[in-house]
């Protein structure tokens, strides 16, 4: 038998390109209150609780309440990705990798936004000044030496009612793997005695239908405040603001200089803010 019959074995290629596992969507954009907008700022106006007085005499002075006003500021940012092919590529290949790398940035881009909003969520917000707003401590649950269990879900749940925040607005929980696999574990989130009717309709993530009030979402962009540990939050869908001067953008064209490769280029210009401390609140736990 000849030696070299490996030269000409055949070589099979697939006509579908794979993408590699990765987030495709952004899961938190529909979460968030979006505002189209052209301007590099957009102020995001808040009016403080009024209180009404007692009316103790006939013909009484009519009460001016002074309400305090006050706003938060988004500042849009640019945030791109690109590659390029060469023109003899296409010729070459079975799948076409200009759209498929237009797919590919596109779906980066979506995870940026999460990112955006994430990082709204955690970090410090902004007044109408520019000054830095921290995230009040009276919002956060959990010192990440505990994982989460029903007893942290109840404390999330009763600081929203502690700031008379409607029980019928849709809130959603933003956690982790880690947490996701802990919740699968909670009797009161697997037992018939505590879910009846419910188990049936389980989640992507096995997770019960807006159990204890959220619509839980898993994300693996959470912030890792030290090893083994997650910031995760629980919010109200009026917590952050998402300025959007322009949405995520795809181009494609030739590029003389580069002996007419294509360029793929995707881009977007976007901010967000938290808006309203008490519509959302932090869960620090261990994973």
């Amino acid at each position: 038998m000849a030696v070299t019959i490996d030269n000409v074995y055949i070589q099979t290629f697939e006509q579908n390109l794979r993408h590699l596992a990765q987030q495709s969507e952004s899961k938190l954009r529909s979460r968030v209150m979006e505002r189209s907008t052209n301007g590099e700022k957009h102020n995001w106006e808040r009016l403080s609780p009024s209180t009404a007085v007692q009316k103790t005499t006939v013909l009484a002075n009519t009460p001016v309440a002074e309400v305090p006003w006050s706003r938060r500021q988004t500042i849009a940012e640019t945030w791109h990705a690109g590659e390029a092919t060469e023109q003899e590529d296409p010729v070459q290949m079975l799948v076409d990798p200009n759209s498929n790398i237009t797919r590919n940035l596109s779906m980066s881009m979506k995870r940026a936004v999460d990112d955006l909003i994430i990082a709204a969520a955690t970090g410090a917000s902004r007044d109408g000044a520019g000054a830095g707003v921290a995230f009040p401590a009276a919002q956060k649950i959990g010192t990440g030496v505990a994982a989460i269990d029903f007893d942290l879900v109840t404390q999330v749940q009763e600081k929203f009612m502690a700031n008379d925040i409607d029980p019928d607005v849709p809130k959603c929980f933003i956690v982790g793997p880690p947490q996701i696999r802990k919740l699968m574990t909670l009797t009161e989130q697997t037992s018939n005695d505590y879910v009846r009717k419910r188990l049936d309709e389980l989640s992507a993530t096995g997770i019960v239908p807006n159990w204890m009030g959220f619509d839980w979402i898993m994300s693996t962009r959470l912030n890792q405040p030290a090893v083994g540990q997650s910031d995760c939050f629980a919010m109200t869908y009026d917590a952050i603001g998402l300025q959007v001067n322009r949405d995520i953008t795809a181009k494609i064209a030739e590029d003389p200089t580069k002996s007419f490769a294509f360029r793929i280029y995707a881009f977007m210009t976007m901010g967000a803010i938290r808006v309203e401390d008490e519509q959302l609140v932090h869960l620090h736990v261990l994973n």
